[in-house]
């Protein structure tokens, strides 16, 4: 805020708190310069919800001191600091390889984004949420089935083969023996069963992990998938 801006402010504050008033021309002129030096890089109001005189009024609405020039800065840092967390960085439209070009033009970007003359940027969301994702996204999906290709889950299943045999198990309607814990090796759900290396003592000197589930971890998904059928199919009592 500008000298003008400043006593337009003190003169607001002034209606709304008569204490502020300096009647004296040589303490108003006091006045006017100490608000001027500690607010001087605070806006008057900007086009993204920041006004000096709300901040002002809604101080000496809830308090029952004087209101102060720190009363107004404090909102403002507020106000400032709110919109740089929920700022994310767009990518520069200025050459990556100047590296003072592209430093300069983030550096435009946070402080116009601070000074409240620029919406903040946000990161959007590309996983299904609260929030629609985007429709180009979701068609990919549709078209594909997934997030991974079926050509590039094709050339990764040689190198994870517990996750392709429980892939191939759920396509085939099988039940899926990762979605419980297994009894024999106590393998968590969604983690392989592991098999023993015994040494030559018969002590086990190592695990490793197994392409396919245990046998017992298969009868325990498929009777935990048969249950809810069961429960489904019992007469109600009378």
């Amino acid at each position: 805020m500008d000298r003008r801006e400043i006593a337009a402010l003190l003169a607001y504050i002034g209606r709304l708190d008569p204490r502020t008033i300096r009647t004296d021309q040589g303490e108003a002129r006091d006045q006017l310069a100490q608000w001027h030096e500690l607010l001087g890089d605070v806006p008057m109001a900007t086009p993204h919800g920041w006004d000096a005189r709300v901040a002002a009024r809604q101080h000496i609405r809830v308090s029952p001191y004087q209101i102060l020039p720190a009363d107004v800065a404090r909102p403002w840092e507020s106000y400032r600091r709110d919109r740089l967390a929920r700022h994310s960085d767009p990518t520069p439209s200025a050459d990556p390889d100047d590296q003072a070009a592209w430093t300069a033009e983030l550096v435009g970007t946070r402080r116009a984004v601070a000074a409240g003359t620029a919406q903040p940027a946000q990161a959007r969301a590309i996983t299904s949420g609260r929030d629609r994702i985007d429709p180009r996204l979701e068609a990919r999906l549709r078209q594909i089935g997934s997030c991974i290709p079926p050509a590039a889950r094709a050339a990764l299943a040689p190198y994870r083969p517990a996750r392709a045999a429980r892939e191939v198990a759920v396509a085939q309607g099988l039940p899926d023996a990762l979605s419980v814990k297994c009894e024999w090796c106590l393998a968590q759900p969604g983690e392989p069963c592991r098999r023993r290396r015994i040494g030559p003592d018969d002590g086990v000197r190592t695990t490793a992990p197994r392409a396919t589930p245990h046998p017992g971890r298969v009868d325990l998904a498929a009777a935990r998938q048969a249950q809810p059928s069961e429960q489904v199919q019992q007469p109600a009592l009378a």
